[in-house]
């Protein structure tokens, strides 16, 4: 999602309608939101699918109107959920809605359980990184034109069907795509209009145009984490009770 599009101002239970699913060291620091307290089960644990694999994302706001929050990595070991690392976090402009009603265009960050296809950077990929890695060149584009074949998906060339008023160039956002992480929102069966280019990526100078960012520092260290072979996903949502809650009756 156009990261320039979004206002310099100020990320669902999972609903599983809300898109497409099955569709480095610890962030030193006092407790964030992602964090459970004493004598409550990590968030995770409390979830009612976190996607059928040991690693997790959690981008968690306190309200649907919320343009920041807390993004939390997860592995699960034993049994049980431990947190591997906690950073803050920033999301759409207009602040975060239910995936499976989502409309592009609107600055919103689409809530929901979703898959992480491939990473994709203009900076090389951090050390470590075991996820399928991009690099943005200057004919890198992420295409968002609803009338385009190639809607919601990284094209280089840019193909003719795909204007470019109507799609993202990808190296023109120097800071927020230096390291990037594909969200898997309305991607695996696109549906015009609901929403292209949903990303988790670095903060830019505000809040996003629909994305989840963090600090840098934090998205190398995600990068440094996740494991493919551990089917990391990544789930969006809001504290409190409604269809963009994080956590559900099991």
């Amino acid at each position: 999602m156009r990261p320039g599009a979004a206002v310099l101002a100020s990320v669902s239970l999972l609903v599983l309608a809300a898109g497409p699913v099955h569709a480095g060291p610890a962030h030193a620091g006092p407790a964030h939101a992602g964090s459970a307290p004493a004598g409550r089960a990590p968030l995770p644990e409390r979830m009612a699918d976190t996607g059928g694999g040991s690693q997790l994302i959690t981008a968690r706001a306190a309200r649907t109107s919320s343009t920041t929050g807390t993004v939390t990595w997860w592995n699960r070991r034993g049994g049980h959920w431990v947190r591997a690392g906690s950073a803050p976090a920033r999301f759409g402009a207009k602040g975060l809605v239910e995936g499976g009603s989502r409309k592009q265009g609107t600055n919103t960050t689409p809530t929901g359980l979703y898959d992480l296809p491939y990473a994709f950077g203009i900076a090389p990929a951090p050390e470590g990184t075991r996820t399928p890695y991009r690099r943005v060149r200057d004919t890198s584009w992420w295409c968002q034109d609803n009338a385009s074949r190639s809607y919601n998906r990284w094209t280089d060339p840019r193909p003719a069907d795909c204007r470019a008023a109507e799609s993202e160039h990808l190296i023109s956002y120097k800071a927020q795509y230096a390291y990037a992480l594909v969200v898997g929102f309305n991607y695996a069966r696109p549906v015009r209009g609901r929403g292209a280019g949903i990303f988790l990526h670095v903060n830019g100078a505000g809040a996003t145009a629909g994305c989840v960012s963090v600090p840098e520092d934090a998205m190398r260290r995600i990068l440094n984490w996740a494991d493919p072979d551990r089917d990391p996903h990544i789930a969006i949502g809001t504290d409190g009770g409604g269809p963009t809650a994080l956590t559900g009756h099991r």
